[in-house]
Order: C-alpha cells, then structure tokens, then sequence
C-alpha cells in the first residue's frame, strides 16, 4: 500500500493543535517513520534528536511503536525510550493503517521527580551525563489523566476529518515499494528468495533487480540483515533481553551467526553495543 499525504493541510492541523493546547501531534506512515510535518519539538526531544545517536533511538523507538500496538481502538500511551510520555493511535483505510496519530511530548500527574529519575536512567548515555538534560526535562508539561482522555477523544474525533477530506489516502503502490514494505512488516520470518518471490508474485530475477535498486546496489539478504539488526539495536538498548532471545525475535535462531550479522553492519558485537549505549555506530 503507498500511502499519499497532503503534508500542507496536516501541518495546519497539527500546528493549529500546538498553539491551542501546547501539545505537539504528529503522523507517522505505515511503518512507523515520520513524516516530518512538525519541528516545534520541547528543548528536551531537540537535544536527544540534535544527536546523530538520539535521532536513531527516536526513529526506531517510532517504528517500534506502531508494531507494538495492541489496544483494540484508540490511543495507546507508554513511554518513549527516553522516559517521556506519548500516546500513538492508527488511522485505518478498511482493516488496514494508512499512518498512525501520534501525540506527545508530556508528563503525567505521577510525581515529577520520580519521572525525572526514571528518564535520567533512559538517557545515561547523553554525553557528559543526564543531568545536563535536567533543567529541560523540567520543561514538560504534567497532564492529569482527565486532561489525557479530553484530548485523545478529540483527535479520535480529528480522524474523521482527515478521512473526510482526504488528507490521507491509498495509492497503488510500485514494485520496489512493495518489497520495502514486505520487508519492513516481514523480516523476523523466515524468508528466502524463492518464499519472497511466492508472495509477492514477482520473479526471482525481478526481484533481485528490486532489490539492488532499493538498497543502492545491494543483496536482498544485506536489505533483510539491516532490518534485523536494525531492530535488534532498539531490543539491546531498551529491552532486558538476553543476546539470544532478541536474536530470536529479529528472526536469527544461531546465535554465532547473528553476532557476525550484527558485527558486519554495525562494527561491534551485540554485548558491546548494549554496554556502549549504542554509543559504537557504524
């Protein structure tokens, strides 16, 4: 499915939103990436995205999150892998997400220092300590659970609107956007050319030349690896997880063979990457 947005009228949307309420809202496609509508972010998120290594822990914390809905209607709340609060909801063509609402940067109505303490434990790894985030983390705002479901009701009711104009819709989508976003809903599967190339009724040659296309000359299996480690960094980072359960989850049952996976697309092992604090990049 290629999703269409008309980012001029969903900007005035979200924009209007922020001025009334000093709530930032924002869309995220199918998968879970921004669509960089918005920039009137808190001091605290522009700090942590200022940063090449914050900005990939926001990106992934973003796609982690529209596959980790399980509410069955309506806005889902957590935290961000910063400690901050956020609530994400989908907007549905028929059965299936055209993008996800998101809103957030927020406090709720628990003390702020015990949320201060559970944040300064999330951004340890922030050069020259958390602390030096402090005095913005106090910038948040605190919402009572009253105020919370006022506003999530009316952007529930905002959904409407945005179907009714069709400022969100479907299109029918190109080859390599098929293989991009099969990968991206897919990749903890088993996967093979030949399985790939039955489900989406494409030819193996085809779907080769899809792929080098897609990943800039690339394998299929580097585009499938990247995806796998990709989520794997977000697990190190964010989960308890042993090395081999997330190895697992991302869809690598040997253990030896995820570590050199991970090594070869990020430059470290697993172990190290997790104790770094994701400080060890490629």
């Amino acid at each position: 499915m290629n999703v269409l947005f008309d980012s001029e009228q969903l900007l005035k949307l979200v924009t209007n939103l922020y001025v009334l309420t000093g709530m930032t809202a924002n869309i995220l496609d199918p998968q879970g990436r921004d669509i960089n509508l918005f920039e009137g972010h808190p001091p605290f998120c522009k700090a942590i995205n200022a940063l090449p290594e914050g900005h990939e822990r926001c990106v992934a914390c973003d796609m982690w999150k529209v596959r980790n809905y399980t509410v069955s209607g309506g806005f889902q709340f957590y935290r961000c892998h910063a400690g901050i609060c956020e609530a994400v909801m989908p907007i549905y063509s028929k059965s299936d997400p055209l993008a996800y609402l998101i809103f957030g940067c927020f406090l709720d109505d628990q003390p702020i220092e015990e949320q201060w303490a559970v944040t300064r434990k999330q951004v340890a790894w922030y050069p020259g300590g958390a602390d030096r985030l402090r005095d913005a983390f106090f910038q948040f705002r605190q919402y009572t659970q009253e105020q919370l479901r006022a506003y999530s009701e009316i952007l529930e009711a905002l959904t409407a609107y945005i179907h009714l104009k069709g400022l969100i819709f479907a299109a029918e989508q190109t080859d390599v956007q098929r293989l991009e976003n099969f990968l991206d809903e897919h990749y903890m599967e088993k996967l093979s050319l030949e399985s790939i190339s039955a489900q989406l009724h494409i030819g193996r040659t085809k779907l080769c030349g899809l792929a080098k296309e897609l990943s800039g000359g690339k394998t299929l299996n580097y585009l499938i690896a990247q995806r796998r480690i990709n989520a794997a960094k977000l697990l190190l980072l964010q989960s308890s997880l042993t090395v081999s359960a997330i190895a697992e989850t991302v869809g690598i049952t040997d253990y030896n063979y995820f570590s050199k996976v991970f090594r070869s697309v990020t430059g470290t092992t697993p172990s190290a990457f997790r104790k770094s604090g994701g400080k060890n990049l490629r």
